[in-house]
């Protein structure tokens, strides 16, 4: 079994949902997710340790949420090179965030992102009957990558 840790910031509760739904489907996949809101990570050692790393942000002002872009400095300093990755996040009118986070951790941090890309999703889809299984099935697949 491998651990995997899913750092998320949530505005209004969506992006949350979507973190629970993919560490379900990393659980599916025979993986263990530990779910951790962004202020909870505060130091470098709080990152290291685990095999992958999922991390989410809503898009705000199409960016991500402010604060994220410089925690990712402390996730370059974890060693995470190599490690399964992804991203995702929720978004009213634009998305750009989740792609800004899965090209950080593709091409600057050298993570091994799974083949989806970045699951952007709107926040009334996350609601919607399609919302739970799309997030479950992104967790999975990364849960899957791993091995």
């Amino acid at each position: 079994m491998k651990k995997f840790l899913v750092v998320y910031v949530s505005r209004t509760g969506k992006t949350k949902k979507m973190a629970e739904w993919i560490a379900e489907g990393l659980r599916f996949a025979g993986q263990e997710a530990v779910l951790k809101t962004l202020p909870q990570v505060r130091e470098v050692a709080d990152i290291q340790g685990y095999d992958g790393y999922v991390l989410g942000s809503p898009t705000y002002h199409k960016a991500m949420i402010e604060g994220f872009n410089s925690w990712l400095f402390k996730a370059q300093r974890a060693g995470v090179e190599g490690k399964v990755g992804g991203a995702f996040g929720s978004h009213t009118h634009s998305g750009e965030a989740p792609g800004i986070l899965h090209d950080t951790m593709r091409h600057v941090f050298k993570m091994n992102m799974v083949d989806l890309g970045a699951l952007t999703m709107e926040e009334r889809v996350v609601d919607s009957p399609e919302g739970m299984p799309a997030c479950q099935q992104f967790g999975r697949a990364l849960g899957e990558r791993a091995g």
